[in-house]
């Protein structure tokens, strides 16, 4: 792991990042000189091969660099690994998609996306409903798909359709779609807590034509690629939240030693401190969690349970502890310019990213059972 990279990366998040999220919270969007810099760092291209333009890091320096951004603004750092994510794909899979994308991916003039989710089809991911067509010269796509981070904004997206029957996960292909093609119709998703800095949207494929190149796992392999793919995805969203949490902690022990009351700073409140230590703990203990699923996807090990109870621990702590420390601040805690009110909003976005939690949980149990037998 590259000190001196998270040295970078603390200093662009706590220096830049955190002084414009206060604004995203409320609805402005991250202006594309952002990314850009982002890109400057080496941030999308944190595991791409140094020989392909990356940093050539690995798995545990994307985790704690994702923690660190996370710290700043989780929609932020979520949108910066998805197009990193699919920069190191495109690596994996050929030089042709490589030479022709990674350019535009690593410098910041283009946002990419993983296409799996659709109005009626989260966590069931076998259900997905978008279909793939052999026509001649290719494929043909049609669906939709929704709830896709960097959607409203993407150029390119690895697309997960059906080429056999609905439910049939073998029959399951990943194939590689410019998003600006005919065809393609974007659209962007807002709710009660802001998506602007995820860059949250959907698209519809209607008739969308692809060459027979633009499969890059056939039917019988995407599905069991995107189950290890997730591994890493749940593991990053563990550290990712603990990156929120310790952030929320700095802001409430700053606020705690210099905000008097009844005479004495709020840290010397036997019940505050005591509120604080728990907070605390409960990290430490998510952070344990983390640290064994960020061994075991770095040595390529089977990751399943380790990132499944990292992900439980760790977005539960978010969830829980947030919330309390927000109380700890007092009003001033809802002010824009502290983290809480965005961090607890992403906390519970994180619980629904990869994998909801309450599904997650099933899936450890059964992992359990199948370990002990």
């Amino acid at each position: 792991m590259s000190q001196a990279f998270l040295d970078q990366v603390t200093y662009f998040a706590k220096g830049r990042i955190a002084a414009e999220a206060a604004a995203w919270s409320i609805g402005a969007a991250p202006e594309p000189a952002l990314y850009h810099e982002a890109a400057a760092l080496g941030l999308l291209g944190i595991e791409v091969p140094e020989e392909m333009g990356g940093r050539g890091f690995g798995f545990a320096t994307r985790a704690a660099a994702l923690e660190v951004l996370a710290g700043a603004d989780f929609g932020f750092a979520m949108s910066l690994v998805n197009t990193h994510n699919i920069a190191l794909r495109l690596c994996e899979v050929g030089q042709d998609a490589a030479a022709q994308y990674l350019p535009d991916l690593l410098s910041g003039r283009m946002h990419a996306c993983t296409a799996l989710t659709e109005p009626g089809t989260g966590s069931d991911f076998a259900a997905i409903r978008t279909t793939a067509r052999q026509v001649a010269g290719g494929w043909e796509l049609d669906g939709e798909k929704a709830w896709i981070i960097n959607g409203r904004q993407a150029g390119l997206s690895i697309v997960y359709a059906q080429c056999a029957e609905v439910g049939d996960s073998d029959g399951i292909a990943a194939f590689l779609v410019d998003l600006n093609a005919p065809g393609v119709t974007r659209y962007a998703i807002d709710s009660a807590f802001s998506q602007t800095s995820l860059g949250t949207g959907g698209f519809y494929l209607s008739g969308v034509k692809l060459p027979h190149e633009a499969m890059l796992a056939a039917p019988g392999t995407a599905f069991k690629a995107i189950l290890q793919e997730i591994n890493a995805a749940r593991t990053y969203v563990a550290a990712m939240c603990n990156g929120m949490v310790q952030a929320a902690l700095d802001s409430a022990a700053a606020y705690g030693a210099e905000r008097c009351s009844f005479g004495k700073p709020l840290n010397a409140i036997p019940r505050w401190q005591t509120e604080f230590e728990a907070a605390r703990t409960t990290l430490m203990q998510a952070r344990h969690a983390t640290e064994q699923a960020v061994d075991k996807v770095s040595q390529c090990a089977d990751a399943q349970l380790a990132a499944a109870e990292a992900k439980i621990s760790s977005v539960s702590c978010a969830q829980t502890q947030l919330p309390r420390l927000l109380q700890l601040m007092g009003a001033e805690g809802l002010r824009p310019e502290h983290p809480f009110t965005r961090h607890i909003a992403a906390a519970q976005m994180a619980g629904f990213t990869d994998g909801a939690t309450n599904i997650l949980k099933d899936r450890v149990a059964r992992l359990t059972a199948r370990k002990e037998s």
